[in-house]
Parts: structure tokens; C-alpha cells; sequence
């Protein structure tokens, strides 16, 4: 393994814990109606559980409303069974087979408790990030010991590394700033 393939594999895995915090996000739910709040919900139906993307189509029917169109009409009952459940603080309302949830207005109190969750998702990100450093740091160290890089090399390296991982906690810093300006908006 080169320096340059220790790099790339830093890069891949720093990247990926910034898609993960993103996508941990989106399921915070802000004053917009958004299909990511509930779509990874499982819905406990037939005997299994299915995502509930699976059971029905989630749609926005406008800005504080989600809609979702179940494909069977037994699947209803479980699936406002699994919304009750899921501590959105949602409260799903049937007509036919379209399900409605219209999102109730965030409190100050709310948003303060969802801006702390996301301070949590951030730091866990950047905990993420930092075992990556470490990881492609003791890979460098390894090829020093090995006699494969000189000194230099690997003090070269590991500042290349260390500005990577500064750049992603940066990138970290900043969906965070969003998310949280997005949580404030009234």
C-alpha cells in the first residue's frame, strides 16, 4: 500500500461520514414538509417489516403537509401504527387510501431540543473523521517502519492527511451552520 492509496481510502472514508451525517439530517425535521422525514420508517406488515417507502408513495402535498397513497388498503392501520410510534410528534389522518400528516408548527423549546440533536450528529461525524486520520496516520507509520518512505515522506504525508481531515470537519461545521439556520427559521 503507497502513501497515495492510503490518501484515496482517507478521502473515500472522510467523505462518507460527511453523506452519512447529511442523510442523518434530513430525517430531522425542520418547519418543512419533506418525504425523508418518514420514508425510513419500517412498517411491520404481512408478517415482516418493510421500509415505508415499500408500502405507499410519500408525496408533499404542500408546505406543512405529507400525503402518502398506500398501495393496499390493509396496509393503513399499519402504517399510522408505525407513524404513531416513530416520536415524530406526527399525527397521521386517513381518508380512503391517502394518509395525511399535516406537520404541526415547531415550538422555540422544539427547536432548541432538535438544534442539540444535530450538535450531537455533528460531533459524532467528526469523531468519524478523526479515527480516519488516525487509521491513514498509524498506515503511514507502518511504512515507515517497514523502511518504505523515508522520515520526510511520512512527515509530508501526515500534514496532507491532517489538512484533509481539516478540510472535511470544516465541511462538517458548515451543514451543520445550514441545518441549524434551517431549524431556526419560523
Amino acid at each position: 500500500m503507497s502513501i497515495a492509496d492510503i490518501k484515496k481510502d482517507a478521502q473515500t472514508r472522510m467523505s462518507k461520514s460527511v453523506d452519512a451525517l447529511k442523510s442523518n439530517l434530513q430525517k430531522i425535521r425542520t418547519g418543512r414538509a419533506h418525504p425523508s422525514l418518514i420514508e425510513h420508517l419500517h412498517v411491520n406488515i404481512y408478517g415482516s417489516s418493510m421500509p415505508l417507502n415499500q408500502v405507499g408513495n410519500i408525496t408533499v402535498q404542500d408546505a406543512r403537509t405529507l400525503g402518502i397513497q398506500v398501495y393496499d388498503k390493509g396496509a393503513i392501520g399499519p402504517v399510522e401504527k408505525a407513524i404513531h410510534e416513530s416520536n415524530l410528534g406526527l399525527n397521521p389522518m386517513t381518508a380512503g387510501q391517502m394518509i395525511r400528516i399535516p406537520l404541526p408548527p415547531l415550538t422555540e423549546e422544539r427547536r432548541k431540543e432538535l438544534a442539540k440533536v444535530v450538535k450531537g450528529e455533528g460531533e459524532q461525524s467528526k469523531v468519524a473523521i478523526r479515527n480516519v486520520r488516525r487509521d491513514a496516520n498509524e498506515a503511514v507509520k507502518k511504512l515507515l517502519k517497514d523502511k518504505l518512505i523515508s522520515e520526510d515522506e511520512e512527515r509530508k504525508a501526515e500534514d496532507e492527511i491532517q489538512k484533509l481531515t481539516d478540510s472535511k470537519i470544516a465541511e462538517v461545521d458548515a451543514v451543520l451552520a445550514d441545518k441549524e439556520k434551517e431549524l431556526m427559521e419560523v
